[in-house]
C-alpha cells in the first residue's frame, strides 16, 4: 500500500512538472508579450491606413484558397483511394513533396515560372502578372493542399465501402451516394482539414512576402514592422489578430470532435470502373505535374549561370551558397533539427503516457494545453520569445530555437502517440504491477518497442518541419545561429535567385533523406513484427 502511494505521489510530481514545461514553453512568453501590448499600440496599428485593407485582403484571400486546398485534396484523395490507378505510392509521394519545402520556396518557385522573366511566362508568351492576389492564392494552395490531401485520403482509406455495395444494389446513384454516405462520413475530418488549412494560410507570411506584390497581409505586416522597424509593441497587437482565427479553428475543432469520432475500419475496395480510373489518372498526373514545376525551376535555376540572361550550367551557384555561410547555416538547420526531434518525440511521448495511460485532472490539463498549442501560429510564438527571453542567457543561442520548435511542432506528434497508447491494451500496467514489474520497465519492454513506428514517424516530422520553418525562427535567429530556411528570403532580396534555389533544393534533399531513412528504417520495423 505504502509502495502504491508513494507511486502515486511520483506521478503527480512528474505531471506537476510537465505542466511546468507546458507554461514555460508556450504560456509564460505569450503572456508576457500580451501583457506588453499598450493602447497606444493597438491604436496605431488599428488606425493605421493599411491594416483594414490587409485584414480584408488575409480573411478572402486565406478564404478562397483554403477552399481551393480542400477541394483539390478531396478530390485528389478520391482519385488515390476509391478508383484504380496504379503505383499509389509514387503518387503520394510527389503530392506530398511541396511539404518539404518551406512556403516562401513556393512564391519564389511561382516567380521563377510565371515572373517577369519566368520560364514559362516566356516559353508560353503569357502577358498577365502572377505578382498580388493570383500569385498568393496559388502559393498558398500549393503550400497547403498536401497537408489537407493527407488527411483525407487517410479517412478514406478505412472506410468500410461494403455499405456502397449495398447502395448499389438498392439502385442508389453515385451523386446520391456521394452526399448520403460519404459526405455525413466525412463531415469531421473536413471540417478538420479546412480549419488546420486556413490557419496555417492565414498566418504565413512567406508566399505573401515573396509573391504578394503590393498586396499587404496582416502577418506581412507584422513581419515588415518587427524585423525592419523592431516595432515590436505593434507586433503584438498583429499577434493578437492573427492569433484569433486560429483559436476559433482550434475550438470549432475540438467541439466537433466532442460530437463523437468516427470507427474505422479497414476499408474493403470496390473495383473500380474504367473511365473514373482514366479521369483519376489525369487528375493525379496533372496536379502532380504542377506540384513538381517549382521543384524543377529550382533546379534549373540553382545550375543556370545567371538567370535569366545566361542559363548555362554551373556549379557556382551552390559554391556561392557555401561561401556566403550556407554550409554553416545547413548545419545549424541540421543540429537544430535532430535535437528537436529528439526532445520534441521524448516530451511528446511522455504527455502521451501521463495523458492516455495514467488518467487524472492533471492528464486532462496537460492534453488541453497540447490541443491549445496548435492554435498558436509561429510567428506569434516567435515574437513572444523575444518578448519573454530577450536579454536572458538563453537568448541568440541555438537553445532558445530548439525550444520554440519544440512548442511549434509538438501537438502533431503527441497525437500521434496519443492515438497509438490509445490502440494498446488498457491492462498492461496492471498486468505488470501485480507481476511486479515497474512501469519504466513496462515502458522500455512493452511499449516503445510496440510503438517505434510512430516514435519514428513523430522523429521525422518534427525534423522535416524544424529544416523548413521561417515563422517562429524569423525573430530569435542571430548571424550565429540562423537556420538556411532564412537565407531564400536574404537572397530573395539581393535578387540573387538561384542561390536562393540552391538553398531550396538543399532543404529538399534533407527532408527527402530523412523521410527514406525512416520509411526503409520503418519497413524493418514491421517486417520483423510480421515475423
Amino acid at each position: 500500500m505504502y509502495k502504491l502511494k508513494r507511486m502515486g505521489g511520483f506521478s503527480a510530481s512528474v505531471k506537476i512538472m510537465v505542466i511546468a514545461v507546458l507554461v514555460l514553453l508556450v504560456i509564460l512568453p505569450l503572456g508576457m508579450m500580451f501583457a506588453q501590448m499598450t493602447p497606444a499600440d493597438f491604436s496605431a496599428v488599428v488606425h493605421s491606413p493599411v491594416f483594414s485593407e490587409a485584414l480584408v485582403n488575409s480573411v478572402v484571400l486565406s478564404a478562397i484558397a483554403t477552399a481551393v486546398s480542400v477541394a483539390l485534396a478531396l478530390t485528389l484523395a478520391f482519385c488515390i483511394v476509391r478508383t484504380g490507378i496504379k503505383w499509389k505510392g509514387g503518387w503520394n509521394v510527389i503530392l506530398t513533396l511541396p511539404m518539404l519545402i518551406p512556403s516562401i520556396s513556393h512564391g519564389m518557385g511561382l516567380i521563377i515560372l510565371f515572373g517577369g522573366n519566368g520560364i514559362l511566362k516566356n516559353l508560353l508568351g503569357l502577358q498577365s502578372s502572377i505578382y498580388g492576389n493570383v500569385g498568393i492564392v496559388v502559393g498558398s494552395v500549393m503550400y497547403a493542399f498536401p497537408v489537407a490531401y493527407i488527411m483525407l485520403a487517410d479517412v478514406l482509406k478505412y472506410q468500410d465501402t461494403s455499405v456502397y455495395d449495398a447502395a448499389d444494389i438498392l439502385g442508389i446513384g453515385k451523386a446520391r451516394q456521394f452526399v448520403r454516405l460519404t459526405l455525413p462520413y466525412l463531415a469531421r475530418p473536413l471540417a478538420a482539414a479546412t480549419f488546420s488549412s486556413f490557419a496555417m494560410i492565414v498566418t504565413d507570411y512567406g508566399v505573401p512576402l515573396m509573391i504578394g506584390g503590393k498586396v499587404k497581409t496582416l502577418s506581412m505586416l507584422m513581419f515588415e514592422d518587427v524585423i525592419s522597424q523592431l516595432q515590436f509593441g505593434k507586433g503584438c497587437v498583429y499577434s493578437l489578430f492573427l492569433i484569433l482565427p486560429a483559436i476559433v479553428a482550434f475550438a470549432c475543432d475540438l467541439l466537433n470532435k466532442e460530437r463523437g469520432s468516427l470507427s474505422f475500419v479497414k476499408a474493403t475496395h470496390r473495383k473500380a470502373g474504367k473511365v473514373s480510373t482514366g479521369v483519376a489518372y489525369l487528375i493525379v498526373a496533372t496536379v502532380s505535374l504542377l506540384a513538381l514545376l517549382p521543384i524543377a525551376a529550382f533546379l534549373i535555376l540553382a545550375f543556370a549561370k545567371s538567370y535569366p540572361s545566361d542559363m548555362a550550367v554551373t556549379l557556382k551557384n551552390f559554391a556561392s551558397t557555401l561561401e556566403r555561410g550556407g554550409l554553416r547555416y545547413l548545419t545549424n538547420s541540421l543540429v537544430i533539427a535532430l535535437l528537436t526531434a529528439a526532445a520534441g518525440t521524448a516530451l511528446s511521448y511522455a504527455c502521451a503516457y501521463l495523458t492516455s495511460r495514467m488518467r487524472s485532472a492533471a492528464s486532462r490539463v496537460i492534453h488541453m494545453l497540447i490541443l491549445a498549442f496548435m492554435a498558436i501560429p509561429g510567428i506569434v510564438l516567435g515574437l513572444s520569445y523575444v518578448t519573454a527571453f530577450s536579454g536572458t542567457a538563453l537568448y541568440g543561442t541555438l537553445a532558445v530555437i530548439i525550444m520554440v520548435n519544440t512548442a511549434h511542432f509538438m501537438s502533431s506528434p503527441y497525437l500521434m502517440m496519443y492515438n497509438s497508447f490509445g490502440k494498446m491494451n488498457g491492462n498492461l500496467e496492471a498486468v505488470g504491477a501485480t507481476l511486479g514489474v515497474s512501469r519504466l520497465r513496462m515502458i522500455k519492454d512493452v511499449l516503445v518497442p510496440q510503438s517505434l513506428s510512430t516514435i519514428l514517424e513523430m522523429f521525422t516530422y518534427l525534423f522535416v518541419n524544424c529544416m523548413m520553418t521561417i515563422s517562429a525562427v524569423s525573430f530569435l535567429a542571430t548571424i550565429d545561429t540562423k537556420p538556411i530556411s532564412l537565407m531564400i528570403n536574404q537572397f530573395e532580396a539581393q535578387r540573387q535567385y538561384e542561390c536562393a534555389a540552391v538553398v531550396s533544393i538543399l532543404i529538399l534533399v534533407a527532408n527527402i533523406i530523412i523521410k527514406a531513412v525512416s520509411g526503409a528504417v520503418k519497413t524493418i520495423i514491421e517486417g520483423k513484427k510480421a515475423k
